[in-house]
């Protein structure tokens, strides 16, 4: 599984593990704020609605963060997006350490956001126009892996950290750690070289719009389409099982470390085998595969009678084929756009579809004020994952395509 990883020159192993890092600590600081909620309701005595509003501001302005640093590194360049949004994340986590209320706290969630959507947005752009076209859908997949090494670590740390001080210090200590993964930008800027020249860069005024032009609006609404199927079924899904799991099965699984770690493990899975079935088989049957597994997974998951040993058991699939989705669309949209707006496209494909899928754990609220909460997860998440396969179905194989003219590798 990691054999392509020694076809790889110097300049594709640098960017490789710059973009990994980069990857892992967007998780690591991301987990740590959803460990670490209850004692900040506790601190700052929130009502459930402030609380959800501090995930739902940092959501929105990752979107948008990652829409705006892909159409920046069209026009800066990769690299230099690729620091400052590392950076930008980690000092804002580190700020989140000193904040004195939830008006405080709200203000620098969102900013924190900006930096969070857009590292991937520009680690995606760079890796994929760094590696070979034949090792960029493992490359990119098995970055995209670097998200469970991250949550681990965060659980890790906030196990390590909730064990020997009291909840109202251990989540400041805990966001204050998060400033150390600025030291990345020093890795990246001393060994990861920019892959677009200047003549390459967009220097259109109007950047953020080019991905709207006749040439390519189809793959943008396409795109848009996927990233709201991909996302949506996964948030329909995440969002209301441990209250499915908790109140209709008795099962409170999710609250152990036990499960927890299946989770973990089966995304990190998930990404590495859609990584290498991307270069194998190319990227619309993989995203395909994991779409139509997805649908039946989540079916038999929460529609079958099924006992609670088996659904068990059937968690790690249910993580394993959730994964493969996300884990395939930075390999394509990559291959959708040229490197003017490429960076733009990306972002937007990917973010777009992030904010429209609030939509899908809104309707299974009210779906389930009709039917069992199962059922309305399962028509639900099910429905999202047939917008990915129907959606794709649009868009031509982009396996090999050749991103950019000149090869920076060495």
């Amino acid at each position: 599984m990691f054999s392509w990883f020694n076809q790889t020159t110097k300049t594709e192993r640098l960017t490789f593990w710059a973009c990994f890092g980069g990857w892992a600590v967007d998780a690591l600081d991301s987990q740590m704020f959803s460990l670490a909620l209850p004692a900040i309701i506790s601190t700052f005595a929130l009502t459930s609605s402030q609380a959800g509003s501090l995930a739902s501001v940092t959501l929105i302005s990752s979107a948008i963060g990652g829409w705006l640093a892909g159409a920046l590194s069209d026009r800066f360049g990769r690299v230099r997006l690729l620091q400052l949004t590392i950076l930008w994340f980690s000092v804002f986590t580190f700020l989140s350490s000193i904040t004195q209320s939830f008006t405080q706290l709200l203000i620098i969630k969102s900013f924190q956001g900006l930096g969070f959507g857009g590292e991937w947005a520009a680690g995606a752009v760079l890796l994929a126009e760094v590696m070979r076209p034949e090792l960029r859908g493992r490359a990119i997949g098995s970055v995209q892996s670097a998200w469970a090494w991250g949550w681990g670590g965060s659980v890790l740390l906030y196990t390590l950290i909730f064990s020997f001080l009291p909840p109202i210090f251990a989540w400041r200590v805990m966001f204050a750690i998060g400033l150390l993964p600025a030291l990345l930008v020093i890795y990246v800027q001393r060994s990861v070289p920019e892959p677009i020249t200047k003549k390459e860069k967009n220097k259109n005024i109007l950047i953020g719009f080019g991905i709207f032009s006749p040439k390519v609006l189809r793959a943008t609404l396409v795109g848009g389409f996927i990233g709201l199927g991909a996302h949506g079924g996964y948030y329909a899904l995440m969002t209301w099982l441990p209250t499915y799991l908790k109140t209709q099965r008795g099962l409170s699984i999710l609250s152990t470390g036990g499960y927890l770690s299946v989770i973990i493990i089966a995304f990190g899975c998930g990404c590495l085998t859609s990584a290498n079935l991307q270069d194998r088989i190319g990227r619309k049957k993989t995203i395909i595969l994991f779409a139509v597994c997805c649908v039946i997974t989540v079916l038999s998951y929460l529609i079958l009678p099924l006992s609670n040993h088996v659904m068990l058991v059937l968690g790690f699939p249910l993580g394993f084929f959730a994964a493969g989705i996300p884990a395939s669309l930075g390999t394509l949209f990559n291959e959708l756009y040229p490197a003017g707006i490429r960076g733009t496209g990306v972002g937007f494909c990917y973010n777009f579809g992030r904010i429209a899928s609030a939509a899908f754990p809104w309707l299974v609220g009210n779906m389930s004020k009709s039917m069992p909460l199962g059922t309305a997860i399962g028509i639900d998440a099910a429905a999202a994952y047939t917008v990915v396969i129907i959606a794709i179905l649009f868009l031509p194989e982009t396996k090999a395509t050749v991103l950019l003219s000149t090869q920076k590798n060495d």
